[in-house]
């Protein structure tokens, strides 16, 4: 913790000088662009690339080195990769996160179940975090996601995970809230708590370059995001939680609460350290600064899988400075939270929801 907190000092001494110069501590991972759902938020199946393999995997973690603190690994839907399960291993073995997360549609149950428990015994020093991502009950989901019987799978594959006994696992529950789905939250997020998943979260449906959803009009109006996130921040607000619960419930709050205001003002809220704290590597190596863009600074397949050389160039610099300017802004959930670590005002309400209002 001690040496997160020097690293937090960093990043803010480097979006404002320019030094030290930090590698990210929040990485995203994208293993492949197939997926086995067609959701009506999400065309990312329409991409095609040429995936990395194993092997360059490994090089490219060996390049990080220890300098991940928390790696997503994404898709696409992840574990159609066969070799999922030996990629999280040699992450873990090879750069030590604390937490790498996964999210999946829960399709394919026992591939599914099969991976995670291999992961959750290849990786016993870090935090595994399984999210299913449920977008509706029953056969909304379905329609949602653009697959029969999704809602079935994706339930059977939380119950048997369920049934995994792995102290470092943990498993959650994802929604996206879209204008698909936002008129009946209350009631998908009332079903979906039922369950007593480890964590609920949302995320807003955004227009994304990475998710070729420009201009598809998949956002929730203003007004139904705000009645929707509300209801569920003050079921947080009255609930009782314990140790680490806390803390994480207490960002939560925290960040729907964020995302209300930049819908509200369309700008950056509190500063942006996308480029700085986080970065994304597609499937095929290019190297991003945020998914909202998708725009490449450099394939990692032309430096030898060398990451610290697309860091630190001068495209990549340009990028840093016009986000610093706020000359962009969005409400996305990964380098959200990143932000909020960043930003000492909400650290202050965070440390205030977490131990002091609760224990009154």
């Amino acid at each position: 913790m001690i040496k997160l907190l020097f690293r937090i000092v960093g990043y803010r001494l480097f979006q404002r000088f320019g030094f030290p110069r930090l590698m990210p501590m929040n990485y995203t991972f994208s293993l492949t662009y197939h997926c086995n759902s067609h959701c009506k938020t999400c065309n990312i199946y329409e991409r095609k690339t040429t995936d990395m393999t194993l092997d360059e995997w490994r090089k490219v973690f060996k390049n990080l080195g220890r300098s991940p603190f928390w790696i997503t690994i994404s898709g696409g839907e992840p574990f159609l990769r066969k070799d999922i399960a030996d990629i999280c291993i040699e992450a873990s073995r090879m750069c030590r996160p604390a937490i790498i997360n996964i999210p999946t549609n829960g399709i394919m149950s026992e591939r599914i179940v099969a991976a995670v428990k291999r992961i959750v015994e290849g990786c016993p020093k870090t935090q595994i975090v399984i999210n299913l991502s449920i977008d509706g009950i029953g056969e909304q989901h379905n329609q949602i996601r653009g697959v029969p019987r999704n809602y079935e799978k994706a339930i059977r594959t939380f119950n048997q995970l369920r049934k995994l006994d792995a102290p470092n696992l943990s498993l959650g529950i994802h929604t996206v809230i879209s204008r698909f789905n936002v008129g009946n939250f209350a009631a998908i997020a009332n079903k979906l708590l039922s369950l007593k998943p480890d964590s609920y979260i949302t995320e807003i449906a955004e227009e994304r370059e990475e998710l070729l959803t420009v201009g598809k009009n998949i956002s929730p109006q203003m007004i139904e995001y705000r009645s929707a996130v509300d209801w569920l921040v003050h079921r947080i607000k009255n609930e009782r939680f314990k140790g680490q619960a806390r803390i994480t419930q207490a960002f939560r709050v925290e960040y729907y609460n964020l995302v209300k205001r930049i819908l509200r003002d369309q700008t950056q809220v509190i500063p942006c350290y996308a480029g700085i704290t986080s970065a994304q590597i597609a499937p095929d190596g290019e190297v991003w600064a945020c998914c909202i863009k998708a725009k490449s600074f450099g394939n990692l397949r032309s430096f030898m899988y060398r990451f610290k050389p697309i860091w630190w160039s001068h495209a990549m610099k340009a990028e840093r400075r016009l986000i610093r300017n706020k000359e962009c802004y969005c409400p996305l959930a990964n380098a959200g939270y990143t932000n909020m670590l960043m930003d000492m005002p909400t650290l202050m309400r965070v440390f205030w929801r977490s131990y002091i209002r609760w224990w009154r």
